[in-house]
C-alpha cells in the first residue's frame, strides 16, 4: 500500500512556465517570477481538500450562505532557501493561511539533510498543512521535514513541488510508509532520474541558486 498520492499536474500552461525554467538562460528575476506563477498553479490543484465551512454573507441584491477556510487555518511550510521562492505564489491563492519555516541543507558529501532552524506550532492536530520545496530529489528535505510535522500531530500533508525524481518519490513513500500518515503529492513534472551528485536529470540546477544567487 503506497501512503504518497501522486499528482503531476498536466496542463499547458505548467509545461510551458516549467520549460523556461529550465533554461540555463533564464535570469533570476524571470526565475522568481516563473516560480510563483507555477506555484499558483499548482496550489490550485493542491488544495482540492482544503477544508472550508459556510457562512451567511450579504451580496449588494440579498443575504445568502458563502463559504470560507475552516478554523484552525492551514499551515504553508516552505522549506528553507529554496522553497521560500515558492511561498508567495502560495499565499496569493490561501492569504488566510498562516506560515511555519523549517531550515534544511543537504550535505553535498552524504546527500543528506540536516536541520538548521525550525519555526513551526507546536501541535498540529487537526490542521491542514501544505509543504513547500521546489525540488525532491533523494527525498531528505521533505521527508525530514514531514517527520517534524507529523511528530506534532499532523495527519494530512500535502506537498507541493515542481519537479521530482523517480528515486526521490520512492524514497518518499518508504518514509511516508513508516509513519503510516498518508500524504499527497503535487508536482508539474516527474523527470528521468539523479545523477551522481544528487541532482535531479534533466531537471533545472540548484533551484535555491537559481531563485536567489550563490550564498557560500
Amino acid at each position: 500500500m503506497s501512503f504518497v498520492k501522486l499528482r503531476v499536474v498536466d496542463h499547458p500552461l505548467i509545461a510551458a512556465k516549467l520549460s523556461m525554467l529550465r533554461q540555463v538562460t533564464t535570469s533570476s528575476p524571470v526565475f522568481r517570477a516563473l516560480v510563483e506563477e507555477l506555484v499558483t498553479l499548482l496550489a490550485y490543484e493542491a488544495t482540492r481538500e482544503v477544508r472550508v465551512e459556510a457562512h451567511p454573507i450579504t451580496t449588494p441584491v440579498s443575504t445568502t450562505v458563502g463559504t470560507r477556510l475552516s478554523h484552525p487555518r492551514p499551515l504553508v511550510v516552505p522549506i528553507l532557501r529554496a522553497g521560500l521562492g515558492m511561498l508567495e505564489g502560495m499565499m496569493r491563492l490561501m492569504p488566510s493561511a498562516e506560515v511555519g519555516f523549517v531550515g534544511m541543507v543537504r550535505d553535498e558529501e552524504t546527500l543528506e539533510p540536516f536541520t538548521y532552524a525550525e519555526r513551526l506550532p507546536k501541535d498540529l492536530s487537526g490542521r491542514q498543512c501544505y509543504v513547500l520545496d521546489p525540488m525532491l530529489a533523494t527525498g531528505g528535505s521533505l521527508g525530514g521535514t514531514v517527520k517534524f510535522l507529523v511528530e506534532r500531530g499532523a495527519d494530512h500533508i500535502t506537498c507541493i513541488c515542481l519537479l521530482a525524481a523517480p528515486e526521490g518519490i520512492e524514497n518518499f513513500d518508504r518514509l511516508m510508509t513508516d509513519l503510516g500518515v498518508p500524504c499527497t503529492l503535487v508536482v508539474a513534472a516527474v523527470d528521468e532520474r539523479l545523477n551522481e551528485r544528487g541532482y535531479i536529470v534533466p531537471g533545472l540546477g540548484d533551484a535555491g541558486d537559481r531563485l536567489y544567487g550563490l550564498a557560500d
